[in-house]
């Protein structure tokens, strides 16, 4: 088993990991920058944000307005210094992006063309078609490809912090913890091996896979949050969980292809299966109401109709423009045979994003020593009980930056880790001969979580989850201790563990906001 000395560690490669990668490198070029990711280097959920990156940018906008936009989408949850912060540092981050080689749509004057989503109240949404996440992770990679001292290690998943648990030096409550690296398997190899880093930045994505119907990608298990919970670090609200209300209606499909909220801020409208339009009665935004807003009218809508989707009408709207802004979208929808010049498009609300995640302060620092976070997994106060439309891009790249600063500042003060640290123990381990029970246990956290912990809930639902993910709890902690590990049973055990913790957090809510909605708080 092999063990790495790198400077930084950081685990994760979409936006947050790799514009944080960029900046030490570029800083720091003595410094070793080391960046593992459990598949190939360009798979996060970077990759699949449609929609685009909130930014003041037009004349008429201001930052007071995205400010009270944010606030209100996060039903006031958010914390009002890191709202202002990272809206007011948007432009240079675009500015930033642009001189890496980031390429945004332009209208006929050659300016940048900012679209409109739910619950902003000007256009200030930059975008690249419909594949903006795409075109940032690409360029981002090229920048990183041009920096020697960046290390990438795909197909690597880290299983564990390495911490002064690991190494003994922990005597007791209140004790300060540090963090020293992690382990993590080679997945070529089945190797567990020791990477030790002076600093560890955790920039692993979210949570959706918790959930039988989401758009995250495959990958999208919780691992970081759950590796820095079982470490010690402050995980907080976990309860708010955003469905995106338009994702296409594909049973069985995972993830769900997204149908962007920028095709409402395009002038699409929600119908019901008698042609209402049924948002108009619900809220004065109509579809452009926030997502937790939206999510909970199309979920009544299909519970009290019977019926297993909503529809989205684009009938109306000019098919050039509309094949111009979302080319990707058209194409899927031909694929399934949907015409929007003629047909509704079929959509059901999904797991979208975790507004909660690893409590960090504006450095994005976690109450563990040398460790920090950023992007969605992390919970930085700007989101508060729910994601306001592209954000979520904008928060990782003003982390990422504030990370960066930081551990620049104290470069004098960094030291290499000294010491040793224990080989990854697996004695007495065997594998697994067949893969079902994963299977099965993982099916049935989804089962578990869609049913009774999903857009609305109640607190017997929240209380029966409990029950049952205790059970699964055990059983993957029997997998776990008697296998050797792979990423297949190391998932399983962190999905469980996200799912307890929306759980536990959501049973001591005593208030709707947001995400959070719990028919038995209701006045």
């Amino acid at each position: 088993m092999t063990k790495y000395e790198t400077d930084f560690l950081i685990l994760g490669s979409g936006i947050a990991g790799l514009t944080a990668a960029i900046r030490l490198a570029q800083a720091m070029p003595d410094k070793v920058i080391s960046v593992v990711t459990k598949a190939n280097e360009n798979e996060s959920n970077t990759k699949y944000a449609q929609g685009g990156m909130a930014v003041v940018w037009d004349k008429l906008d201001s930052f007071e307005d995205h400010i009270n936009d944010t606030l209100v989408a996060g039903e006031f949850h958010n914390n009002p210094e890191v709202v202002r912060m990272v809206v007011e540092e948007a432009p240079n981050c675009l500015r930033q992006l642009i001189s890496w080689g980031a390429d945004f749509d332009a209208n006929t004057k050659g300016e940048i063309d900012l679209g409109r989503e739910g619950g902003h109240s000007a256009h200030r949404i930059v975008h690249h078609k419909d594949i903006t996440g795409f075109e940032i992770e690409k360029t981002l990679l090229k920048k990183v490809a041009s920096l020697s001292n960046i290390s990438m290690f795909p197909y690597h998943f880290a299983i564990d912090l390495i911490t002064d648990h690991q190494l003994g030096h922990v005597t007791g409550e209140g004790s300060e913890v540090g963090c020293y690296g992690a382990y993590i398997l080679d997945q070529k190899t089945n190797e567990i091996n020791r990477f030790m880093a002076s600093q560890t930045i955790l920039c692993t994505g979210g949570i959706g896979q918790v959930y039988a119907s989401t758009t995250n990608p495959l990958i999208a298990t919780g691992d970081g949050i759950a590796m820095a919970f079982r470490a010690g670090a402050k995980v907080k609200d976990m309860e708010f969980v955003q469905f995106h209300p338009t994702a296409l209606f594909e049973p069985e499909q995972s993830p769900s292809f997204l149908i962007s909220e920028a095709v409402r801020g395009f002038g699409a409208y929600l119908r019901n299966k008698n042609g209402e339009r049924f948002m108009v009665a619900i809220d004065d935004r109509a579809e452009l109401a926030p997502r937790d807003v939206v999510a909970r009218a199309i979920d009544n809508e299909i519970n009290t109709s019977g019926d297993r989707f909503v529809y989205l009408d684009c009938r109306h709207l000019n098919y050039e423009a509309f094949l111009k802004h979302f080319p990707n979208i058209n194409e899927k929808c031909l694929e399934m045979g949907i015409d929007i010049r003629e047909h509704m498009i079929p959509v059901v609300p999904a797991s979208h994003y975790a507004c909660g995640g690893i409590e960090v302060d504006t450095n994005g620092a976690t109450n563990l020593i040398n460790l920090y976070a950023a992007g969605e997994c992390s919970c930085t106060g700007l989101h508060g009980a729910n994601r306001l439309a592209s954000n979520s891009l904008l928060e990782a790249l003003v982390y990422a930056n504030h990370i960066a600063d930081a551990i620049i500042e104290k470069e004098e003060e960094l030291h290499g880790f000294q010491g040793d640290v224990p080989v990854w123990n697996d004695k007495g381990t065997s594998k697994p001969k067949e893969l079902i029970l994963i299977t099965h246990y993982r099916n049935t956290i989804q089962s578990i979580m869609s049913d009774l912990v999903g857009i609305v809930r109640a607190n017997d639902r929240l209380k029966e989850a409990a029950k049952h993910l205790v059970y699964v709890d055990q059983s993957t902690h029997d997998l776990y201790v008697n296998s050797k590990l792979s990423v297949q049973i190391c998932e399983l055990r962190n999905l469980n563990t996200i799912a307890s913790l929306i759980v536990n957090q959501s049973q001591k809510q005593t208030k709707n906001l947001g995400g959070f909605y719990n028919i038995d708080l209701l006045q």
